[in-house]
């Protein structure tokens, strides 16, 4: 005769039954890596801009998604954020003067992106306004909230402008291309002027418009050679580097007067 012991561990293993495989046929969710070649990039005063190769990974892709093409990805390298003012130059009495200027927080030296696919055809512009993805999706943070919004608005459209005149803003259609069904290449460019410091890599996965996952990496780009020299006295022994430049200037000057004096 069975007992009530026999009774319960039968019903334990009834329900065993029914929850495993409920959890083997739960799908995996999608992941994405990349990886850089090199943690640091170093560049001399001769620098005239270059093309950075990232690669990356899907994790636990779909294959019929893969397959059908339904997979985007979005590589953004994103420079290091500092304050930047933006002057409106007006012509007074036939003279350009600076009338106007913005301030604004924060603001991405550099920004690249490279794309599967062009940006309207991956997903929803509100999706790339709540991810902050895109150069022209990008907060700038005015230092004086006070102002008026047309006049933040209308600065923060030149501060863009001016950045893609620069080529510091730029953008790669096609820039990343699939390997394989999980591997992939990102191309994104580093402008001949691209500021030093640390760089943040960020890949974005979309599916089917829906955007799934982000991984990151940073890029460390620095001078190297004399200019790195410089660069390093001028940040580590500021004063003295001051002095040292004002008195090479003078006897420059001093110089230049001996020379080119007529008599």
């Amino acid at each position: 005769m069975k007992g009530p012991g026999t009774f319960a561990a039968a019903i334990f293993l009834s329900l065993l039954a029914v929850v495993m495989p409920t959890k083997a046929q739960t799908p995996l969710t999608e992941g994405i890596q990349i990886g850089l070649s090199t943690d640091n990039v170093s560049i001399t005063a001769g620098f005239s801009g270059a093309d950075l190769t990232i690669f990356g990974s899907l994790e636990n892709p779909d294959p019929l998604v893969a397959r059908q093409g339904r997979y985007d990805v979005i590589v953004v390298l994103e420079g290091p954020a500092k304050p930047v003012v933006v002057r409106r130059k007006d012509r007074v009495l036939g003279v350009w003067v600076n009338l106007d200027s913005e301030t604004f927080e924060n603001v991405p030296v550099s920004y690249s992106v490279a794309t599967t696919r062009p940006l309207q055809d991956i997903t929803e512009p509100n999706s790339y306004k709540q991810l902050s993805l895109g150069a022209s999706n990008l907060y700038m943070q005015p230092a004086d909230a006070g102002d008026s919004p047309a006049t933040i608005e209308e600065f923060t459209a030149a501060l863009r402008e001016r950045k893609a005149a620069a080529g510091l803003y730029s953008e790669n259609v096609g820039g990343v291309q699939f390997l394989s069904q999980n591997l992939f290449r990102a191309t994104v460019r580093l402008a001949p002027n691209v500021p030093v410091g640390t760089h943040k890599a960020r890949a974005f996965l979309f599916k089917s418009g829906l955007f799934i996952k982000e991984s990151s990496a940073q890029l460390e780009i620095r001078k190297s050679g004399f200019e790195q020299s410089i660069f390093r006295v001028a940040h580590d022994y500021s004063f003295l580097y001051g002095v040292f430049a004002i008195s090479l200037a003078m006897i420059t000057g001093w110089l230049g007067r001996l020379v080119f004096r007529r008599d």
